[in-house]
């Protein structure tokens, strides 16, 4: 009877693999979704947009992007997460997705529960840079010259609860700085305020920036990374300007409904792995700042799950709520 019994066990396993392939190779026969959870121009729109084209020319199967912004991405994080696990809906998360859990009073997902990570697509650092009126050429004389002058200084950064931002209350929370927080709606806004010299000093992330340090107008002192950045390679990193524990990269990935089948997200960890492996995608995502960054879908998880655990510490630490 045992016999029956492991043959039955054998054919079911064998019948499951090949609906398995057969489910992975057909797969995708209609238009695929990436839901961006912000406005078309930003970084993760122009990067899903890259994504999209090569994707649809690799699969013969249209896909596209759909932006829907509102609450700090939380809304379209929403939307993606009660989407049919079946592949056909992809969602392209930001740093933000990991922070907003422990920012906002409520959010309308879970992470963790309501998603399947894919992979890792791009990552940018963010960049601390500063009008150059003032006199600090490096990272630490900076500190020293805030320590000196304790609430006379103050520091632009893009919208509150973004990464550059928890990299600005990082650096004050290591060093006991009193240097006054000035949120702005955007980027750019804050990289206007520093060069006009309203608030000498900013963190931002990289792309915004690049622009005013190459041509002198900003003086850029770090980035957030764990190496130099092939936009800025002549700013050192916060660790070789002797300020270590301060990475803090903008990041994007695709993620999947939870429940997404492991043979469809292994095709689209798979393909998308070749899309950002190409040389017109690298140099398209050179000129935003970032680099492709592609990992296995168990490599994103992890790194999903400590980014989270590491924002909460700051964000509580540092008192940041957004009701």
């Amino acid at each position: 009877m045992h016999w029956i019994v492991r043959g039955l066990a054998l054919g079911a396993a064998l019948v499951a693999g090949a609906a398995s392939h057969a489910q992975d190779a057909s797969y995708p026969n209609h238009p695929v979704r990436i839901i961006v959870p912000f406005a078309a121009g930003g970084p993760p729109d122009v990067i899903s947009r890259i994504v999209a084209q090569k994707l649809s020319e690799r699969w013969g199967q249209q896909v596209y992007v759909e932006n829907h912004p509102g609450a700090g991405g939380n809304t379209g994080t929403a939307t993606a997460a009660r989407a049919a696990p079946d592949g056909y809906t992809l969602y392209m998360m930001s740093t933000g997705f990991m922070v907003n859990p422990s920012l906002y009073a409520k959010v309308p997902y879970d992470p963790i529960k309501d998603f399947a990570p894919v992979t890792l697509a791009a990552a940018s650092p963010n960049i601390l840079f500063v009008h150059p009126s003032v006199p600090a050429l490096s990272v630490k004389e900076l500190i020293d010259l805030i320590k000196r002058n304790p609430g006379k200084y103050s520091y632009a950064q893009p919208s509150t609860g973004s990464t550059p931002h928890l990299s600005g209350e990082l650096l004050k929370l290591q060093y006991g700085l009193d240097l006054v927080t000035v949120p702005f709606n955007g980027a750019s806004l804050a990289v206007t305020s520093t060069l006009a010299g309203h608030t000498p000093i900013a963190f931002t992330a990289l792309p915004p920036a690049i622009a005013n340090i190459k041509e002198g107008n900003l003086r850029g002192l770090a980035v957030t990374a764990a190496k130099r950045s092939a936009a800025l390679p002549e700013v050192p990193t916060m660790a070789e300007a002797g300020v270590p524990d301060q990475e803090a990269e903008t990041i994007n990935g695709l993620l999947a409904p939870a429940g997404t089948a492991g043979d469809i997200i292994a095709r689209i960890n798979r393909d998308t792995a070749a899309v950002l492996s190409l040389p017109d995608v690298k140099e398209r995502l050179t000129a935003l700042g970032f680099e492709p960054a592609v990992t296995t879908p168990a490599e994103f998880g992890v790194r999903i799950k400590s980014e989270i655990a590491k924002w909460d510490k700051v964000v509580r630490a540092a008192h940041i709520r957004i009701e």
